[in-house]
């Protein structure tokens, strides 16, 4: 890890903070510049579009950079004073520059905060003594779909030196091709048949990494199947689909989109007359009369009809489903007769 990762790691830029500052912007790049030690050395640093900040020091007296500061372990009473004063400048542009983040690397905060627009979910560092690894799964069923670990890339490829932030993905049949591809590695730590490694190092970019981030969450995807009774007093169910195959409707459970939902129509019909799909949960909705009050709402796709006396309630106790009061998920039996 070079200083300047070091000093920033888990923090990222503000760029709206950078001219303030006195970095002055070139095209893409944020350039700044300043004397340390009596004017004897100019820092110069830059920072790039994507975050990636890299810094030399040139000794004013000849115009030619100094790097003895960087050398591992650095001895020397000189060196060490460049390289105190050095940091202290990068520490100054963190502290005034830059905001926390989980990660080290500025492509793992940008895919953190991608997966986050795309699924909400935000890692979670699961080892008290680890704060490097962190796990992305699906709040559904609690199944990993991304791990960020920091590990030496030699334990990938078995000649570069140095510290990096991988991301673990499930892909399954998919891996094989791509272990043909630049920027794609046998998996480290996991199943290497169903699992790869990606550095996240901006040799992929962000949207080919969270295309292949989209179907390793597909595998975590699960559809529940519910029954919703609904009481024809209150509801024209055998019109409601007359002109339309979208409706909405209470919701009361904690569904998602793509659930399943087939609603139950009570006495005097006493059947399930519709298989639906949800296309949109939690639509804010306020509604109350004598009989119902509604404070959200799903939307409801129609995918199948059924005939009233297909699944009536005669049917459903077969099937172990004693009681219809409210939504409830279905059993593996009716699910499998439902869907052969």
């Amino acid at each position: 890890m070079t200083i300047e990762e070091e000093v920033l790691k888990k923090s990222s830029i503000v760029y709206d903070k950078l001219i303030p500052y006195g970095f002055i912007k070139d095209n893409d790049i944020y350039q700044y510049k300043t004397n340390i030690l009596d004017n004897s050395f100019r820092v110069e640093i830059t920072i790039n579009h994507k975050g990636i900040i890299n810094g030399k020091v040139i000794d004013n007296d000849f115009d030619e950079e100094y790097s003895n500061f960087r050398v591992k372990g650095v001895k020397g009473d000189f060196a060490s004073q460049v390289l105190e004063a050095y940091q202290n400048i990068l520490y100054d542009i963190k502290n005034n520059c830059t905001k926390d983040e989980y990660f080290n690397s500025p492509q793992t905060n940008r895919i953190s905060q991608l997966i986050y627009n795309q699924y909400q979910d935000v890692p979670e560092f699961l080892w008290e003594d680890d704060d490097e690894t962190a796990v992305f799964r699906n709040p559904r069923n609690g199944k990993w779909y991304g791990i960020v670990m920091s590990i030496n890339q030699s334990k990938l490829d078995n000649k570069t030196d140095k510290e990096v932030e991988i991301l673990n993905i499930k892909l399954d049949d998919k891996v094989k091709d791509l272990l043909n591809k630049d920027g794609y590695y046998r998996a480290y730590h996991m199943n290497k048949e169903k699992w790869l490694s990606i550095i996240l190092d901006d040799t992929l970019d962000d949207e080919e990494i969270m295309q292949y981030i989209k179907v390793s969450h597909q595998f975590t995807e699960t559809i529940d199947e519910w029954i919703i009774p609904a009481n024809p007093k209150y509801y024209d169910m055998i019109h409601c689909f007359d002109d339309r195959d979208i409706i909405t409707w209470k919701q009361t459970s904690k569904m998602h989109v793509g659930d399943i939902v087939y609603l139950y129509i009570t006495k005097p019909i006493g059947a399930i007359l519709y298989k639906c799909q949800v296309l949109e949960v939690d639509i804010p909705f306020d509604y109350q009369d004598n009989n119902l009050k509604i404070s959200k709402i799903m939307k409801l796709q129609l995918l199948q009809r059924y005939n009233q006396d297909q699944y009536t309630y005669e049917v459903l106790n077969q099937y172990g489903i004693k009681s219809i009061r409210g939504p409830r998920r279905i059993n593996k039996a009716l699910r499998k007769a439902m869907n052969d």
